[in-house]
């Protein structure tokens, strides 16, 4: 049986998009059965089509379907990607994650794999403290945590954060070695939870 690995994002422009896609592709590519989900857009839509970078993005990306608590329910492990909003994540995934009490109050959340992606405009513009956010809701969750360390010679290549891939505004796409270390998150992830999965058999 394969491992079930939900890959849950917010993006605006872009960015943290191309980096969830490739943490799939990294997940599938370890043997993982993967659902892509993007938080519920929040922002009025007003607002979105006055902004040529978001409404593109927006209406390029309106086939991903929107995630739910069924995709938590569904899935052995996590990978959560948001762009940093003040050193924090975006408003849209955490009114996601916000909605998960329930499923922690039954301990559902317990013992999940998770790890987390973020992408900011500065290389100092929060990306480490944007990712150890989202940990902490899921050390309240009690799921197992899997940075990327330096694990492999992707992550230095990428700017060498331990935390998760991250990438940085410079150009209208993340590098090359920004992709890779993300597609190497979801590989890390898959294979983790498929090693977790068969010690609890």
């Amino acid at each position: 049986m394969s491992v079930k690995v939900a890959v849950i994002y917010y993006s605006s422009t872009g960015h943290v998009h191309q980096l969830a896609r490739e943490v799939e592709d990294g997940a599938r590519q370890a043997g993982a059965e993967v659902r892509l989900r993007r938080a519920q857009e929040l922002a009025p839509q007003s607002v979105i089509e006055n902004e040529p970078d978001w409404y593109e993005h927006q209406q390029a990306t309106t086939h991903i379907p929107e995630a739910e608590l069924d995709d938590l329910l569904w899935a052995d492990a996590y990978v959560f990607g948001s762009p940093t909003r003040y050193g924090n994540i975006s408003s849209q995934l955490k009114q996601f994650l916000d909605t998960t009490g329930g499923l922690w109050f039954e301990g559902k959340l317990a013992d999940k794999i998770v790890s987390g992606f973020t992408s900011s405009d500065e290389a100092h513009g929060g990306q480490e403290t944007t990712i150890t956010s989202m940990y902490h809701v899921f050390m309240h969750w009690g799921s197992i945590i899997v940075p990327l360390g330096y694990t492999n010679e992707a992550v230095s290549a990428a700017g060498g954060n331990p935390y998760g891939a991250s990438s940085t505004h410079r150009e209208k796409n993340p590098s090359k070695e920004e992709l890779a270390v993300a597609n190497y998150q979801g590989t890390r992830v898959a294979e983790v939870a498929a090693r977790f999965l068969r010690g609890a058999q």
